[in-house]
């Protein structure tokens, strides 16, 4: 599920993976490997993809399951 809603995010801001692996310091391919949940991806860097297209993510619990409600759209 968390690898539909990152290329989401990625996508609703017309980034490339190549793009956005370079701004946040990430390969292209682990990028792909999140977006295809074929890799384990912090919260911090769940965070971090979320800051750089413009979401902001609510964690009640590191423990607990990360689901797209807890995303929201920034408004500047």
């Amino acid at each position: 599920m968390i690898g539909k809603i990152l290329k989401y995010m990625r996508i609703s801001n017309n980034k490339s993976q190549k793009e956005l692996g370079n701004k946040l310091n990430i390969s292209q391919q682990n990028l792909s490997r999140y977006e295809k949940n074929q890799r384990i991806i912090s919260f911090d860097l769940i965070e971090r993809i979320a800051n750089e297209c413009g979401y902001k993510i609510f964690f009640e619990n590191e423990n607990e399951r990360f689901e797209s409600k807890d995303i929201e759209r920034k408004i500047d």
